[in-house]
């Protein structure tokens, strides 16, 4: 592995380290986006059933907030039970905003590696082709010279090609996840509104 990086020459370290970052980032990416730790299973129901028995109060609040983004979108409207259903929608969507946020962080990094991955490779592509047309004499070319730009042009055109293709899968993943985790949260938050103002049961 070490004799193909080096055979690849310097175009390939850039190619290397956005690897890195993409491997950091979707392993991160992996662990924090779970469902269990976004959309608990029957959080809006404990909730609500607090609520019904006790009414808002600190405690319930914090101990929502510190749950899950979930329990941050439920206490952001329980904060505002006393107010009109309008009033208690913008301070769920004010959370919902910063929330939706957080679950997209780092994705735009992962996006942009999926797009330049494949654009640093071209870019050793295009040295590794100036090394063979610069290896060229009018006395004859240089085998050895050839040899290696050769190297660098097909070593990190298929390292780009590595690197972006996972990346892209990931990013499209995650970005799926994180809207259905949006979905998902605004109807459990609308259903939260509907059932303080007395629209449903």
């Amino acid at each position: 592995m070490l004799a193909i990086i080096q055979a690849a020459g310097w175009p390939i370290f850039v190619i290397i380290f956005a690897s890195v970052v993409a491997l950091a980032i979707i392993v991160e990416r992996l662990v924090t986006l779970r469902k269990s730790q976004i959309l608990p299973d029957n959080l809006l129901a404990l909730a609500v059933q607090e609520y019904k028995k006790t009414g808002v109060t600190p405690d319930m609040l914090s101990r929502l907030q510190a749950n899950s983004p979930l329990g941050r979108v439920l206490a952001s409207g329980l904060k505002n039970v006393k107010s009109s259903r309008e009033i208690m929608k913008e301070s769920i969507e004010e959370t919902g905003r910063a929330i939706a946020h957080e679950l997209e962080r780092f994705l735009t990094t992962l996006g942009t590696i999926a797009t330049a991955a494949p654009l640093l490779g071209l870019l050793g592509t295009v040295i590794g082709m100036i090394e063979i047309f610069g290896s060229q004499s009018p006395t004859g070319s240089n085998p050895t010279a050839l040899a290696h730009g050769i190297s660098v042009a097909l070593y990190n055109t298929a390292f780009g090609i590595i690197v972006a293709v996972p990346a892209l899968v990931f990013y499209r993943h995650f970005r799926g996840k994180v809207d259905s985790f949006l979905v998902e949260m605004e109807q459990q938050a609308i259903k939260l509104v509907e059932i303080v103002h007395g629209e449903r049961n």
